[in-house]
């Protein structure tokens, strides 16, 4: 994912850390709308310590970097967990074609609740992790790639737990989990190279134009991306803004109204590039991004992102539970 585009200038990128600056309180300028639709189905709780050791079996297998062994035996395990947990599961490979010319033997796995069901929701994360670490302080590690346990494993493991607590309770709905593969193989920031376009994202641009269902759509679209940070926050992406202002504004108000305030914040962040992107420009899907913001942090994305302490130190149960009870609330509340 890039920074503001999710690389763009740093003039840009000092200008985004001006607006994503602001008080974590629900009274903004903001219209909020409340969800009036009526629940029929309680939800269920979510387990952070369930979501933190799907996080950590990600992390365990080393860098999951298209093309490697690492990435073959993960995305197995991707897909036989959410076999496990009761969905048709969908592996479309395809052959994608990074920044440099290298093609990526990606893999989209997909996990489908209630395949039969018209009326669906969209869940999805990215698996893969950056085969660079282009931010890392240490110039000799910058061509080696990093364990991505927040940016990567940690929305993913989100969606297993989700999927995990679907698998037993059930739902009313068609939902459907998506990870996405090569999203974190974009042009890197320490190589002089000529500026390309489309060099993020290749898993759900692919998806986007090749759907696992012909005509395939659904109500919305959530994606997770950096959701495990101790202390981290969440602000209202602009191009979730744009594309599903409704879904964003009715999200952050279940996050209030559960008590996790201090995560959601009630103020606009910067415009990110990211799955969520392609998939509401291929696709029509309105859909939303809860990704971290850090203000503190020159990149806006926290200190280790894109760098070797993208590790397991930094992943927080609370905010697992922040995110992932959130997000169960928000469709549960579909009917």
């Amino acid at each position: 994912m890039k920074i503001l585009s999710k690389h763009t200038t740093a003039g840009l990128a000092i200008v985004a850390s001006l607006l994503f600056f602001g008080c974590n309180t629900k009274n903004s300028n903001n219209t909020s709308t409340k969800s009036t639709i009526t629940k029929t189905v309680a939800t269920p709780v979510f387990n952070a310590d369930s979501a933190y050791q799907f996080v950590a079996n990600q992390v365990n297998f080393g860098p999951r970097v298209p093309n490697t062994k690492e990435h073959e035996a993960c995305a197995e395990y991707l897909a036989n967990e959410l076999k496990r947990f009761g969905a048709n599961v969908i592996v479309q490979e395809a052959d994608v074609v990074a920044f440099d010319n290298t093609i990526l033997k990606a893999k989209n796995i997909i996990g489908q609740f209630n395949p039969e069901k018209k009326n669906r929701l969209l869940l999805f994360a990215h698996w893969d992790t950056r085969p660079f670490a282009d931010y890392d302080p240490d110039e000799s590690m910058r061509n080696t790639p990093i364990d991505g346990a927040n940016d990567g494993a940690s929305g993913v493991g989100v969606l297993l737990e989700i999927a995990r607590q679907i698998g037993q309770q059930g739902h009313q709905l068609g939902i459907d989990i998506i990870f996405f593969d090569a999203e974190d193989y974009g042009q890197p920031a320490h190589i002089n190279l000529p500026q390309k376009e489309d060099t993020w994202c290749l898993g759900s641009q692919y998806w986007g134009k090749n759907l696992h269902k012909p005509g395939y759509t659904a109500r919305f679209g959530i994606l997770l991306d950096m959701v495990g940070a101790q202390n981290a926050l969440f602000y209202k992406e602009l191009y979730s803004k744009s594309f599903a202002p409704e879904l964003l504004n009715r999200t952050w108000n279940i996050a209030y109204d559960l008590g996790y305030g201090q995560y959601f914040a009630f103020e606009d962040g910067g415009m990110i590039t990211d799955d969520h992107v392609y998939v509401s420009q291929l696709t029509g899907i309105p859909c939303i991004n809860i990704i971290q913001h850090d203000p503190s942090s020159s990149t806006s994305f926290g200190s280790y992102w894109h760098t070797h302490d993208d590790t397991m130190t930094n992943i927080d149960k609370g905010t697992l539970k922040a995110v992932g009870q959130t997000v169960l609330e928000v469709i549960y509340r579909e009917n």
